[in-house]
């Protein structure tokens, strides 16, 4: 049976149409950018497709500098940084919301809180601390601070209330460890927030610009994002090597959300949905 147009519905329809081609549009203009010459790149009126399609961007990003090695730091520090921050989230989580114990809500307030705490605001002991443990400029200066991100505990605390008590207590009966009942218990039941929460760490890790531009500084070990970054600033007229540069930047973010885009859904709809 075919649903009845109302004026609702094409309105609706029209204006997501319109907004799709508006976020969508930035994304093709890069990509078709990366392939243009420099006279295609900044001719007026401009060029809507490249004309004379060309991998020269590219080929000058990887040869005259380390792009494959920015961008291999970019997926090594998200990488690392997602699993770091799932793997205690999903436990902090957990045991805030199924374990009972002194100061447990004044614990959770202070993650509460600190979600509202800027970066800037403990950046100067931040840098102190990273530079006393003689990590500055190592990707390791980048993770550490990620790594607490109480975003993370919040949301698999959310997920880990709707775990029901009676199969911890079965669990326990049967002679489980707390880790063991976690692992078989609540983390099959976690899982779609736990998915969530890694689309969620990698994007905003990938996109973390003011730390890495904090803590790295050798060109080696720039990311993907600072690296387009100082492309610009040294070659500001160059505008099809810095396209090319943000193309090589969003393919593996893209790639990831597209891969996990279910999980992501179902993360965000089961955690909506109490009961």
């Amino acid at each position: 049976m075919k649903k009845k147009l109302t004026p609702f519905s094409v309105v609706s329809t029209i204006i997501l149409a319109v907004l799709t081609v508006i976020f969508v549009f930035p994304f093709y203009w890069i990509m078709t950018g990366a392939f243009k010459t420099q006279a295609d790149a900044v001719s007026i009126p401009p060029q809507w497709f490249p004309s004379a399609p060309t991998i020269e961007q590219f080929e000058r990003l990887i040869v005259q500098n380390p792009a494959l090695q920015w961008l291999l730091n970019s997926v090594l520090i998200s990488l690392i940084t997602m699993l770091a921050v799932c793997f205690i989230s999903s436990l902090a989580g957990y045991v805030l919301a199924k374990k009972r114990f002194y100061g447990q809500k004044i614990l959770f307030g202070v993650f509460i809180m600190a979600m509202a705490l800027p970066k800037q605001v403990i950046l100067v002991p931040l840098v102190r601390l990273i530079s006393m443990m003689n990590l500055h400029d190592t990707l390791a200066a980048v993770i550490m601070p990620l790594i607490g991100w109480p975003f993370g505990i919040f949301l698999m605390k959310q997920f880990s209330e709707n775990i029901p008590g009676e199969l911890l207590e079965s669990a326990r009966i049967d002679g489980c460890g707390e880790f063991r009942t976690f692992a078989s218990i609540a983390f099959p039941i976690v899982k779609p927030g736990f998915a969530a929460l890694a689309i969620f760490t990698f994007i905003n890790t990938w996109n973390e610009y003011f730390m890495q531009l904090v803590m790295l500084s050798s060109r080696k070990n720039l990311t993907i994002a600072l690296g387009v970054a100082t492309l610009q600033a040294e070659l500001s007229t160059n505008y099809g090597l810095i396209m090319a540069g943000a193309a090589l930047a969003a393919v593996p973010i893209v790639t990831v959300f597209l891969l996990f885009q279910k999980y992501f859904t179902q993360g965000i709809t089961m955690g909506a949905v109490k009961g």
